[in-house]
């Protein structure tokens, strides 16, 4: 923690009044604090006592209406190795959804670079409502990491979920992150992630249900740990930017092996979670095709079979990881696909699960590795997921 820049942000909850624990704890670990407040945050801790304890100005308005001077939430930004919003509160929460930037601390959240955590902190009956629950879905859909809140009494005098997790939890959670933040520096990746559309004529295709979540969360997990990427990627409506990642885009299976092809030897992981169309069009018709007969013959002819060539082109210090998708016999598929691929582990899921498979931003997954080691998970978020398959390679480095 020694030297690492934590910003904190402070909403008005009445969990407010125990963040001066927490900044002592961070200052104290050799942490650079600087910190934002709601207005509505004064009413629970002084701005005093932040800054005594934090050792650095506090920041509540755009400007300050003593000498005139500007707050530049641009400049906050940039700043920072870390975000953290404690406690957040419903209100906070819902203006970071859509984008309401009437403080500085939204204004802020808006220009952050770095990764944001937050701690919510509100009544039972708030936090149980299904628009706070569609909130917390949404912010973590955005990057968001939550720390989850306690169940415990409330200010109400409800006993229940919504309680602020305690400073020294909030701690924690700040300590691994940084602690796993940059454990893949210098690790090159390449994925493939989402659908390929095999083309039957100028308008149709075939394709599959594949939205591409799974591999942009392990895309961003990597980067979020200092990883460099390659990224090649079907059609998807999803979108991602670092610094340390190269987004190659593709259409075909034919395309993707070529991508794959030029960037497999440069990497030290690959991780292929496209779902590739197993067959294409034999002949792709250069005009649309009238709908004339009752019938209409297509034939297919097999795609290449790019997580195969991996397997079969990679060297001694090379790690390959595949996926398998299944309805039937899960464990007994994957481990044959596994071994036929020459994977070093691969992520197994069934569509008879429910909240697995495509189109869904939860999964759940058997992770099977070519010592026949098998390890379960629940169903969590695929933000989740994308963090276990990559603690798991890390495990296999040591």
């Amino acid at each position: 923690m020694q030297n690492k820049r934590i910003l904190l942000g402070i909403t008005g909850g009445i969990a407010a009044y125990k963040i001066a624990t927490l900044i002592r704890l961070l200052i104290k670990s050799g942490a650079e604090v600087k910190c934002i407040m709601t207005p509505a945050s004064c009413d629970f801790i002084t701005p005093l006592t932040v800054a005594t304890l934090s050792k650095n100005p506090v920041a509540i308005s755009f400007w300050d209406k003593t000498d005139g001077s500007w707050a530049n939430h641009v400049e906050y930004g940039l700043w920072a190795d870390l975000f953290v919003i404690a406690p957040l509160t419903a209100n906070s929460l819902s203006k970071m959804v859509s984008g309401n930037s009437d403080n500085l601390l939204m204004a802020t959240y808006l220009s952050a670079k770095s990764k944001v955590m937050v701690a919510p902190a509100m009544d039972l009956d708030m936090y149980q409502h299904a628009s706070t629950k569609r909130n917390l879905d949404q912010i973590v859909k955005d990057g968001v990491v939550i720390i989850p809140p306690g169940s415990g009494e409330l200010a109400s005098g409800l006993i229940g979920e919504g309680r602020m997790s305690e400073p020294e939890e909030i701690y924690a959670s700040i300590k691994d992150y940084f602690q796993i933040s940059n454990d893949l520096e210098g690790v090159k990746v390449l994925i493939t992630a989402g659908p390929t559309y095999e083309a039957i004529d100028p308008v149709r295709f075939i394709g599959n249900h594949s939205s591409g979540k799974m591999g942009f969360e392990i895309a961003q997990n990597i980067l979020d740990r200092g990883g460099e990427v390659i990224l090649i990627t079907g059609p998807t409506k999803l979108d991602l930017e670092h610094e340390n990642l190269e987004v190659l885009k593709i259409k075909s299976a034919n395309e993707m092996l070529s991508k794959v092809q030029e960037n497999w030897f440069g990497s030290d992981l690959g991780i292929f979670a496209a779902a590739v169309a197993d067959y294409r069009p034999k002949n792709i018709a250069d005009q649309k095709i009238k709908k004339k007969d009752e019938n209409i013959n297509i034939e297919l002819v097999k795609n290449p079979d790019i997580l195969s060539w991996a397997g079969e082109s990679k060297k001694q210090n090379q790690i390959l990881v595949g996926f398998a998708l299944e309805t039937n016999d899960l464990i007994e598929n994957a481990t044959s696909k596994l071994k036929r691929k020459n994977l070093d582990f691969i992520i197994a899921n069934s569509l008879e699960n429910k909240g697995a498979g495509f189109g869904h931003d939860t999964n759940q997954v058997t992770i099977i590795d070519k010592q026949n080691n098998i390890t379960d998970f629940e169903l969590m978020s695929k933000r989740d997921v994308a963090i276990e398959i990559i603690n798991y390679y890390t495990k296999l480095q040591k």
